[in-house]
């Protein structure tokens, strides 16, 4: 045989290696070790949650300092909580829509690292801000490597599971990760009120998370590339071994070989871009889930940054609302737990619609309720279903698109969340100035609305296929 027979007889071979990775991923088990890359991955995820959250939780100390105010003159007032909010979402908007192809660009586990450095550098600026503006820009800074790394665990996570755990392992992601709102919720709780050392106590509550984020020079340690990722950029062989030690660690015996796995045509890297996302088949696609995140961001955040300040509003103090709010954000990371139960026994687009529903009904009940017990259980629930959506959301919106441009079309359609969360920041302060909190939830509503007739009659089934069918 000839060299170049050899040549060719090689490069077949790796082509075949490459080509039955996707199927290999989809018969995976459920191994411990499978499970623990998850847990460590939204391990990861938890600082850039706490970073996410603190907006709200802050935003009474940010009142009280002096540097903002809850409400503005202007609509696009830039004194005002909602120029904080705005601030978060704009830079949200640019690491999402504008730098998401890094990770599919430089791999998964590189930008991981390096985005959750990035923003927490960002957030240490922030917390020695003494002027509005200053606040306002290392805030929007620290937005950008945020939208980053949200997209670049989601891509991560939809690569190391098949299909058939995929729900599951976002429940779980989630439930983990959101382990940091009831945190800097309680530490808000203690610390916003207060100024140890003379330091003012929302700085302090920035500062703890933005130190806390260096063990993520440990757990990178611990966490391998994605396998499509690799095989998708010439780097089968790596793939390969990281594919034997997923297989090998819950014994590739176990993997599930009840159902054939459904044949795969992997596309190359090299021929998707962007472009490709605004023609056949991918152009529906991105249109319905580009409208579905500019309304969700209505229903997510327009509670969820504004808690503290909506109870202010119904007549509570700055103390209690917090107090209150700490109590809330326990659903955050229990009502994924729960949702593991059904996450996979469900097509996502009717879990997605199902929590929809209950975020309109609990949020005009919320509009209408004073006792304090009634209002914290509404919001419970209310958060509940809120992160209901979320898990179903984040796995939907990565496994319905390529490999190759996985995080780039997610980080895409992502980004009308972040522009509508950064909208929604001026809009519920002049909703809640204007009309109060029944008018704020009435905005949420019209929003749900949309999400749900636009997922129910044009998304996509998603239950039980494997990445790149």
């Amino acid at each position: 045989m000839s060299a170049i027979d050899g040549e060719s007889g090689l490069a077949s071979a790796t082509r075949g290696e490459a080509d039955d990775i996707p199927r290999r991923l989809e018969n995976l088990p459920g191994s411990s070790y499978l499970w623990r890359l998850v847990i460590l991955l939204s391990l990861g995820g938890c600082f850039e949650i706490y970073d996410l959250f603190l907006t709200g939780y802050i935003a009474p100390g940010l009142n009280r300092s002096g540097l903002l105010t809850t409400t503005t003159q202007a609509f696009f007032g830039f004194s005002g909580i909602g120029a904080f909010v705005a601030a978060t979402f704009a830079g949200l908007f640019v690491g999402t829509f504008f730098l998401s192809f890094l990770a599919d660009r430089y791999g998964r586990r590189a930008i991981f690292t390096y985005a959750l450095l990035g923003y927490s550098a960002a957030s240490v600026v922030m917390a020695f801000q003494t002027t509005a503006g200053g606040v306002l820009l290392w805030r929007f800074i620290a937005g950008i490597g945020i939208g980053i790394e949200i997209i670049t665990i989601d891509a991560y996570i939809t690569e190391l599971v098949p299909s058939w755990m995929r729900g599951r392992a976002f429940a779980i992601n989630q439930a983990v990760m959101f382990i940091a709102v009831p945190i800097v919720a309680a530490l808000a709780w203690w610390l916003v009120p207060l100024s140890p050392y003379g330091i003012d106590g929302w700085r302090w509550v920035v500062l703890i998370g933005a130190a806390a984020s260096m063990i993520i020079w440990v757990l990178r340690l611990y966490v391998p590339e994605s396998p499509l990722w690799l095989s998708r950029h010439g780097r089968t062989k790596d793939a390969v071994k990281i594919l034997a030690t997923l297989e090998s660690s819950g014994g590739i015996q176990r993997a599930r070989q009840d159902q054939p796995a459904e044949k795969v045509v992997p596309r190359s890297a090299a021929k998707l871009g962007y472009a490709d996302l605004f023609k056949a088949p991918y152009l529906s696609l991105v249109v319905l889930l580009m409208v579905f995140n500019f309304c969700q961001a209505f229903g997510f955040y327009g509670f969820a940054n504004w808690v503290p300040t909506l109870l202010v509003e119904k007549g509570i103090t700055v103390t209690k609302s917090l107090q209150y709010s700490f109590i809330v954000a326990f659903a955050y990371p229990i009502a994924p737990l729960l949702a593991a139960s059904f996450a996979d026994r469900f097509e996502r687009k009717w879990i997605i619609c199902g929590a929809s529903v209950a975020i309109i009904v609990l949020g005009l009940a919320f509009s209408q309720l004073i006792l304090p017990a009634l209002l914290i259980l509404c919001g419970v629930l209310l958060t509940a279903s809120n992160m209901t959506m979320s898990y179903a959301y984040h796995a939907y919106q990565t496994e319905v698109f390529p490999t190759a441009v996985r995080a780039r079309a997610s980080g895409l359609v992502y980004s009308m969340s972040r522009v509508s969360a950064m909208l929604s920041g001026f809009i519920v302060a002049y909703m809640l100035r204007e009309t109060g909190v029944v008018g704020v939830f009435g905005l949420i509503t019209i929003a749900m609305l949309i999400v749900i007739v636009s997922i129910a009659t044009l998304g996509p089934n998603v239950r039980g296929k494997p990445l790149d069918a």
